[in-house]
């Protein structure tokens, strides 16, 4: 099968998506014909090197620069490993950055890249299914701080990116969940017809069936490159894309980056703010009640029930929709369609994260 290409038309780079099973293998000359410059460095975990680095043999002579994954090693100290490494090799502006690896480490080297030498050439190959249907794609690059998520970073657009679905053979089970939530978002926020495809092939899915996964992530690909085309830096419609991460970065940054995988902490976020549009009268309960039972179908999600309401509410404070002091919240109205308010009262987000199994306090 031809791979799939979606183009990315943002104002500061005109990009490309490429979706296919073997595009690894295929890397050099997409780099070349990205005009990616040939001193070409990689940033990628142990794990992923461990499991796929000899994939990249023809694609750069440089040593690897391994850095720990997981949200809590998203921190500007890691981005000085990456720095730290670059300054080592000499590397210039005459450089391209490649990230391998999921999305903590295509956000931090992402800013490395951004702000290396005030930014060289960046190319994403991202090897979750999270990072292949969300974060790869759009610009967003950053890091967490320890009072709130990705509140420093950049829009800073790649060269390329290519995603080769068959590295997610390798992905446990938790971690292609995760990455199936970010799915559901988008079902929920603009694609009916992709929320009804995960229920309905839930058992291709889980079997990483290569059609399957293909259709997947090339319509959530479709989706973000044209709402990133239309609001390159979140002015408007981007806003749509945040759809469960209020409350879902709240509860990362209140377990401190441990307990939950990006995609379950945005599952509970995306229950919330369902529960927020039910009280509200602006979503029906069996829309509600759809979107529950599509996540409980995919597996269990990590316990809530020991935490309590007001460190995540005190935690939405620090969130970065914050506008003026006010918090902007993406709530759905029915499968396929958003609004974005700024009146979400306190008590009505207690009652929300009391609904979805978190104690009052």
């Amino acid at each position: 099968m031809e791979p799939l290409r979606i183009d990315v038309p943002t104002p500061s780079r005109h990009y490309a998506i490429t979706i296919g099973n073997g595009t690894l293998e295929q890397l050099t000359s997409t780099l070349d014909a990205a005009a990616a410059p040939r001193r070409r460095f990689v940033v990628s975990s142990p794990t992923v090197w461990k499991l796929h680095g000899e994939r990249f043999a023809a694609a750069t002579s440089a040593e690897p620069i391994l850095v720990p994954d997981g949200e809590r090693y998203k921190q500007l100290a890691t981005v000085a490993r990456v720095y730290d490494a670059l300054i080592r090799a000499n590397a210039d502006r005459a450089s391209t950055l490649i990230t391998f690896g999921g999305g903590v480490i295509g956000d931090l080297a992402g800013f490395a890249a951004a702000s290396y030498l005030r930014g060289i050439a960046l190319v994403h190959v991202p090897t979750t299914l999270l990072a292949q249907v969300d974060s790869a794609i759009g610009g967003k690059v950053g890091v967490n701080h320890p009072l709130g998520k990705n509140l420093i970073g950049a829009f800073y657009q790649p060269l390329a990116v290519i995603v080769d679905p068959s590295v997610l053979g390798t992905l446990v089970r938790r971690e292609f969940r995760a990455g199936l939530y970010e799915v559901i978002k988008y079902g929920m926020t603009s694609s009916p017809s992709l929320f009804a495809r995960i229920g309905q092939s839930r058992k291709k899915i889980f079997a990483k069936d290569p059609d399957t996964l293909a259709a997947i992530i090339g319509e959530s690909c479709r989706i973000k490159a044209d709402v990133v085309a239309a609001d390159e830096k979140e002015a408007g419609l981007r806003r749509i894309l945040n759809f469960g991460h209020t409350a879902g970065h709240a509860l990362e940054a209140v377990t401190k980056y441990r307990r939950f995988r990006h995609g379950e902490a945005v599952a509970y976020g995306m229950l919330v703010a369902a529960e927020l549009a039910v009280a509200r009268g602006i979503l029906a309960d069996d829309h509600r009640q759809s979107l529950a039972s599509l996540i409980a179908s995919l597996g269990p999600l990590p316990a809530v029930a020991d935490l309590e309401v007001g460190p995540i509410v005190e935690a939405m404070q620090h969130d970065k929709k914050m506008v003026a002091g006010t918090l902007h919240f993406v709530l759905p109205t029915t499968i396929g369609a958003t609004t974005i308010v700024n009146d979400v009262s306190t008590d009505e987000i207690r009652r929300a994260l009391e609904s979805v199994g978190l104690k009052k306090g």
